[in-house]
């Protein structure tokens, strides 16, 4: 069994939530010079290249890349030799949020009561998934989510009738409906299958896989493949003003699910898709 200090949680997730908010992730900001070279409409071409000095900027300056700086969605990987001493595992997380949006001047988002909507002033408390797995490390991931792109995601239970082409037509058809809304070039987290719930939960945990990292599964890339050209055919474009690049991304997640049901989720994410890890 291997000790990790609660204190020690909290300074890991106050540090990624102010990293996630500075500085744009390599494989996006790649991805993004990709598109921008091979964009032909020059409005997007000028949206790609104004992305990319923006993300310099916060960069070079720490500040945060967008003024929605998010809720802050924690991924725990556990590792079942792993005890944490000295306080409560959520505690610190929610306090690592707290701090890391103070001290970073991150946009404090969160409202205690969904209906009251009375801002809780420290954007707590955090929505924190856990997976135990086997040894005995730790891994946080750390993805603001901004509700721009939160507000555009939809989630459909397929009859198993639907079969492959009503999952392609339900991606499609959100991606349609989301427009320019969500910021585009959007990064495109599907998940198929498990349960209401669980499609929505495999849905936001593409959203922190690499966009240079396909589906294991050879069947799942090649549809990750064929959605990515399907969104970018739609002419949606950077901000909506037409173009090629409406997508950086379409990641794939699956979960075995019922005889009856085929669960769709669709968590549509703005070009930034911030997310930082570390592993204790």
């Amino acid at each position: 069994m291997r000790n990790i200090e609660a204190g020690k949680v909290t300074e890991a997730v106050r540090k990624l939530c102010i990293d996630a908010n500075y500085y744009l992730g390599k494989d996006i900001k790649n991805r993004l010079q990709k598109y921008h070279d091979e964009e032909p409409w020059d409005i997007a071409k000028g949206i790609l290249n104004n992305i990319l000095v923006n993300a310099d900027i916060a960069c070079n300056e720490d500040r945060p890349m967008c003024q929605d700086t998010g809720m802050a969605c924690v991924f725990v990987e556990l590792g079942q030799e792993v005890q944490v001493t000295d306080g409560s595992l959520e505690e610190a997380i929610n306090e690592g949020v707290r701090q890391g949006y103070g001290d970073g001047y991150l946009r404090k988002s969160v409202v205690k009561d969904p209906l009251n909507r009375v801002n809780t002033k420290d954007n707590t408390p955090a929505i924190i998934y856990y997976d135990i797995v086997p040894g005995d490390k730790m891994k946080i991931t750390v993805a603001p989510k901004g509700f721009g792109s939160e507000n555009m995601s939809q989630i459909k239970m397929l009859k198993p009738s639907d079969g492959l082409q009503g999952v392609k037509d339900f991606i499609i058809k959100v991606v349609k409906e989301a427009g320019p809304n969500p910021c585009p070039p959007i990064v495109v987290g599907v998940g198929i299958g498990g349960t209401f719930d669980k499609a929505a939960n495999i849905a936001k945990k593409a959203l922190i896989r690499s966009v240079d990292v396909r589906n294991e599964d050879p069947f799942y890339a090649e549809l990750e493949k064929e959605m990515l050209e399907a969104i970018n055919e739609l002419g949606i474009g950077p901000q909506g003003f037409g173009g090629k690049t409406t997508a950086l991304a379409v990641n794939i997640e699956t979960y075995p699910t019922h005889i009856a049901g085929l669960p769709v989720a669709v968590n549509i994410n703005c070009h930034a898709t911030r997310h930082a890890e570390i592993e204790l």
